[in-house]
């Protein structure tokens, strides 16, 4: 045998992979927990992804069109230049609330339509019967809800929560008085048979309550950098309704923006029908003229008699007639700017002035107009925009004003150059008649009017023209399409969180089971308190209904097996000596309930199954328990009678109490007495024991336990070796702390560690088979 130092389980350090196992297996002892948890999660899962409402998405993908490729008139200069597209502003038009509340009335989303369940009440897209609402959509300032139940022959209509209700007969409002906002008529009565017990819902909700919902619903992004595309999408819980608002959103926006760009040719149009009034009766007045003029001086034909003069003259004339013009036009377009009321308002471009710096400008000040009129409709007056717009405007307009005068000033000095040398010309027809000269005089004015009459009216036809063709601001590259399945929720993702959370709530529930309990498991939780003391063995937990002992001596059991090898472990850790004396071994424990008895009486009959002579003690005075494994009476004379009374002879009072353990007795405790302590220690004890060892291969002392009293710390030195109990599931952790000062500080000798009712905590991982394939099975076997 070994020495006393000899370490029957030293404590060892786990590696990882070990540690990794346990851990794994301290949960895996409740997978039942794992399995009734996902299955508790999924059932949840389909019960929330059936009773959840369905959202769907639609997108939509629109082009906007650059301004500036539009289409070619036969005036290339009547094209209105645009700036590059900004896609970030028309994202803002888009979203913004005008579109968006013309979108709401157009597709009358004052309404909504709802079909009530069991459980869930879900938006549609209609009702299966004919709905018409009878006010305006002013008259909604609030928002109502009512109620429609389809009874036998009946609707039942209620406004909100209210108990009364209005019934149609035969489906039909129209034939019946009430104050509901709108009517419904059924024209199939069959399938109101179907539907005969469903309930509808009718919400009435203000323009601006629709605007807003629709606003915050409808999204608008960019598809990719440097791309002019655009991504409408749209979620609700129907498709065929977020189709419909994304397509009207699209039309919505296309005709704003067609809208948008035709103001220009309308300014246009209607400048020229105002001039149209001052030449025609211009005109008129001109012919009147020549007329009397031909009638009251017999004119019918003038011949020229001069041809050269006559040519250079007419040259000249052509020369001033084209001033002339100009000066007309520029004279026009002068109090057009002096008649506008505001700095705001379009100019006629291309009306025939030759100066092109003056036409630029123009159109430049009509550019800037129509940018600050679509900017104030989404931004408003007072936007820094805006105001660096009206200072742009006033200098544009500046320029203009500069320009005419400046072009004008020209005019008249080249006018007047010109008129100089008219006359030296008139001097060489002085030999026309005076009366053809004022006759030329009335019809080069009837001439001016006249082209300036014709060359207004080819204007008003290309203006007419773009106002009828004007191109589309968008192209729609993908009209509202839906994508199979909803968006929300999302089954694959609410499964994966039921599994996960399935998973979890177990795992928890266990992990903080395991984190507040402080009792001990098994091996591994006493040497790390109690360091180098031995650990002789972990006994497995045996059912209250099993046979607490082996009375049986060739008992196969796993039990019986498990005190075998405690008790060849025990005899590593008793010294060696020349003496053939019998050993002393106690069995004691800390606490109450550790399972000292249960483990002195099996560590007993363990060493009697093998021919050992063994004598059983109960020396726990205070509390015996041995009489209760073997169905004696608890007052039946003892160790404290023979310590009492020294005429009694311990050995009179050994029974025998398993008959096929012959190599077995018993002392019994005997009466409890008042003064265990001072029975202890009276000497008797001491003498018994001496007696014992002649007689005994094994004395087995059943000990109180340590931290309750110190009957055991005062006879402890009689102890060969000491086996202190603690058991799984029961035992404190902090308990060891006791138990290991004891025997540090020498108190209790030779002291070994037994682990009993490791089985109760199959959480930690511990599992052990006696069997090991030898033969050696349980007794169920």
């Amino acid at each position: 045998m070994a020495n006393q130092e000899y370490n029957i389980s030293p404590p060892r350090k786990s590696d990882q992979g070990e540690t990794i196992k346990l851990e794994i297996r301290k949960y895996f002892r409740y997978w039942y927990w794992f399995a009734l948890g996902i299955v508790l999660a999924f059932i949840g899962a389909n019960l929330y992804l059936r009773y959840t409402p369905k959202i769907y998405s639609t997108s939509a993908k629109i082009k906007i069109l650059n301004k500036t490729k539009g289409l070619e008139l036969p005036s290339s200069a009547f094209i209105f230049n645009r700036s590059n597209i900004n896609l970030e502003n028309e994202i803002e038009i888009l979203k913004s609330y005008r579109i968006i509340e013309d979108v709401a009335k157009k597709l009358d989303l004052t309404m909504e339509y709802y079909e009530e369940g069991n459980v869930l009440t879900t938006e549609i897209d209609k009702f299966p019967f004919e709905v018409t609402k009878t006010i305006s959509n002013d008259s909604i300032n609030s928002y109502k809800q009512y109620r429609i139940v389809i009874k036998d022959n009946s609707f039942e209509i209620s406004e909100g929560n209210l108990e009364i209700s209005t019934k149609i007969p035969n489906f039909n409002s129209y034939n019946v008085e009430h104050n509901l906002p709108f009517e419904v008529k059924v024209n199939d009565k069959g399938a109101m048979k179907r539907l005969k017990g469903k309930t509808y819902i009718l919400n009435f909700i203000p323009v601006s309550s629709a605007t807003k919902k629709l606003k915050g619903s409808v999204g608008v992004s960019m598809l990719g950098k440097g791309s002019d595309l655009l991504s409408l999408n749209h979620t609700s819980q129907s498709r065929y309704r977020s189709e419909k608002t994304l397509n009207a959103l699209i039309e919505v926006f296309n005709e704003d923006g067609i809208t948008d760009r035709q103001q220009i040719s309308k300014r246009t149009i209607d400048f020229i029908d105002e001039r149209f009034k001052f030449l025609a009766e211009e005109l008129d007045s001109i012919e009147v003229g020549i007329k009397d003029f031909k009638k009251s001086n017999n004119i019918i034909n003038i011949e020229s008699d001069a041809e050269l003069g006559l040519s250079q003259r007419t040259m000249s004339e052509d020369q001033v007639f084209e001033i002339e013009n100009q000066l007309v036009i520029s004279d026009l377009m002068k109090k057009t700017l002096v008649s506008e009321s505001s700095n705001t308002e379009l100019l006629p471009a291309n009306i025939g002035l030759s100066d092109a710096n003056i036409n630029v400008l123009i159109n430049q000040h009509n550019d800037l107009v129509s940018e600050r009129d679509k900017l104030i409709t989404s931004a408003g007056e007072n936007n820094p925009t805006v105001k660096i717009l009206d200072s742009k405007l006033q200098n544009v307009q500046s320029n203009i004003k500069a320009s005419l005068s400046a072009y004008n000033t020209q005019l008249k000095a080249t006018k007047s150059q010109m008129v100089g040398r008219n006359q030296k010309y008139a001097y060489q027809v002085a030999s026309l008649p005076l009366k053809e000269k004022l006759l030329r005089s009335r019809e080069r004015q009837q001439a001016i009017k006249q082209s300036l009459y014709l060359f207004l009216l080819q204007k008003r036809e290309e203006a007419a023209i773009n106002l009828a063709i004007t191109e589309p601001s968008i192209k729609v590259v993908e009209y509202a399409l839906s994508g199979g399945g909803p968006i929300s929720p999302n089954s694959r993702s609410i499964y994966m969180m039921a599994l996960l959370g399935g998973l979890f709530l177990p795992f928890g529930a266990i992990y903080t089971k395991n984190l507040l309990d402080t009792k001990i498991k098994g091996k591994d939780d006493v040497t790390s308190r109690v360091g180098n003391i031995p650990i002789l063995a972990e006994l497995p937990k045996i059912k209250k209904d099993k046979n607490l002992v082996f009375d049986n001596p060739t008992d196969r059991s796993v039990q019986s097996e498990a005190f075998r090898i405690l008790s060849a472990n025990v005899n590593y850790i008793i010294p060696t000596g020349d003496n053939d004396l019998g050993k002393v071994i106690y069995c004691t424990s800390t606490i109450k309930g550790e399972g000292k008895t249960y483990v002195g009486i099996n560590l007993s009959l363990a060493l009697s199954s093998i021919n050992k002579k063994v004598l059983l003690v109960g020396a726990d005075l205070r509390n015996p328990q041995i009489h209760t494994y073997i169905s004696q009476d608890k007052n039946r004379p003892g160790l404290s009678n023979y310590l009492h009374d020294e005429s009694i002879d311990w050995k009179n009072l050994i029974i025998k109490g398993f008959e096929r353990h012959v190599n077995h007795e018993i002392l019994l405790s005997g009466d409890i007495p008042p003064n265990p302590t001072q029975l202890l220690t009276n000497g008797r004890f001491e003498k018994l024991l001496d007696e014992a060892k002649h007689l005994y291969d094994y004395i087995i002392i059943d000990t109180a336990p340590t931290i309750l009293v110190t009957d055991t710390l005062l006879i402890s030195k009689y102890a060969d070796a000491t086996i202190y109990l603690v058991r799984a599931e029961h035992t404190e952790k902090n308990l060891l702390d006791f138990s290991k000062s004891l025997s540090d500080s020498g108190k209790i000798k030779n002291m070994a560690y037994v682990i009993n009712g490791v089985g109760a905590s199959r959480s930690y991982g511990y599992s052990y088979n006696y069997g090991y394939g030898y033969g050696y099975g349980s007794s169920e076997d």
